[in-house]
């Protein structure tokens, strides 16, 4: 049934269990549903493996990545597990979505996802019986933030053996102290974007606990800074045009990525901690838009130079990528998943699918330089074995269709026909 589910993210425009069922030979819309929805078998052994796969093509070279970033996926109603009027990136607004976290794992041309996160909002973890009516396990029932569930991506990528020369998160998680913090003292390389407002020092800054104040309450125990910090985009704005420099980051389709780029060695302390942070700093902005400026922090050795800083920021293209593959030609967003279980196991089936299209580009890419995930997906569409067309199976389609919508039809009556509660 795996092996049909996946022919069926091949084949079928729509992803949906009829659609697959109507092209995939021997394909059945109710095991189709039976598989995803009710079926006990455990992910998280799949996913597993799915890494050290994915590590075994992709990992353990100089460019290396995990890369975290959110999807989120739009729906209508209530009863999606996780489903709450909450932002979503890919409307740029706030609406009713899901949202997960996901680790991809790139080695710069090529992405498969190995790990993923549905987000429980706070509503959902505070109404008992909503979780029950979904399936949310005992353990899943309390609030994790998008960054811890980041957190625990990237450890159980280094817990499978995941080889990666560093971990790359955007503002989302880069604003997040504890993220950062965590991922230094694991002595992880991390390149992570920040907001223009982040605050940072050009200098170490002196910490002191400040005198007390007679008769103004308890005297103060937090150390403060001695001096003022500085925000990213201000530390920015006063570079000359000798602090730029031109670079070439990749080849793209449209020719040569050129970027300016400039770089500071800066202090970071959020006020916790015993002693502030030596980390880069990082702006980059495009050749041909100036006036946009993106901001990144690594914990990267210090004699890392200017480019690698930049190719090591302009690598999150990839995840970008991996969603736009994964929704586009593998069904990600195009499922019928009500319940925990049905969620996390069509977006394994997914992840799955995603690494064989990448073991195919692998295995074929000396002499098709140029296949992409859309061309593995059109060959299979053309050689997978499909159910047989013809005016019966026309008719036979038509029919089970007319019998769905009767179906519905009917159930929604019934349930208008009910008496009103007293």
């Amino acid at each position: 049934m795996a092996g049909r589910y996946l022919q069926g993210l091949a084949q079928a425009g729509d992803c949906r269990f009829a659609g697959m069922a109507e092209v995939v030979e021997g394909g059945c819309a109710q095991q189709f549903q039976h598989f995803i929805s009710n079926s006990p078998w455990k992910h998280e052994p799949v996913i597993a493996q799915i890494g050290r796969d994915a590590d075994a093509l992709l990992g353990g070279t100089s460019d290396s990545s995990l890369i975290i970033d959110e999807s989120s996926f739009a729906k209508q109603g209530n009863r999606s597990v996780g489903v709450a009027r909450q932002w979503s990136g890919r409307l740029g607004k706030v609406d009713n979505c899901q949202v997960a976290v996901f680790g991809v794992l790139s080695d710069g041309r090529r992405h498969v996802p190995v790990d993923a996160r549905l987000y429980l909002p706070k509503r959902w973890i505070e109404d008992p019986a909503r979780c029950d009516r979904a399936g949310v396990p005992p353990e899943a029932r309390r609030l994790v933030t998008k960054a811890e569930h980041a957190l625990d991506i990237v450890r159980q990528a280094r817990a499978r053996g995941l080889r990666v020369a560093w971990v790359s998160v955007d503002a989302g998680y880069g604003k997040d102290p504890a993220f950062l913090r965590a991922r230094g003292d694991a002595r992880d390389v991390f390149v992570a974007d920040v907001h223009k407002n982040q605050r940072v020092w050009l200098q170490a800054p002196t910490l002191h606990v400040p005198p007390a104040k007679s008769g103004c309450g308890r005297p103060p125990r937090n150390p403060q800074a001695a001096t003022a910090a500085v925000t990213v985009e201000d530390l920015v704005k006063s570079f000359g045009a000798a602090d730029w420099e031109r670079h070439v980051l990749r080849d793209s389709t449209r020719g040569p990525l050129r970027v300016d780029l400039a770089h500071r060695r800066v202090w970071v302390w959020v006020g916790d901690e015993a002693a502030p942070r030596c980390w880069h700093l990082a702006g980059r902005r495009e050749a041909g838009s100036p006036q946009t400026i993106k901001y990144s922090l690594s914990n990267a050795p210090a004699e890392t130079p200017l480019l690698r800083l930049g190719q090591m920021q302009g690598q999150r293209y990839w995840v970008e990528r991996t969603f736009e593959d994964a929704k586009g030609q593998c069904g990600l967003a195009d499922y019928q998943a009500l319940g925990w279980r049905a969620w996390h196991h069509h977006v394994t089936m997914v992840m799955l699918a995603m690494l064989f299209i990448a073991e195919q580009r692998a295995e074929h890419q000396a002499g098709l330089a140029l296949l992409s995930p859309r061309d593995i997906v059109e060959m299979l569409k053309e050689t997978l074995p499909r159910k047989p067309e013809g005016k019966e199976a026309l008719i036979a389609r038509i029919n089970q269709r007319h019998a769905r919508r009767r179906g519905a039809i009917e159930a929604r009556f019934r349930g208008q026909r009910k008496p009103a509660p007293s």
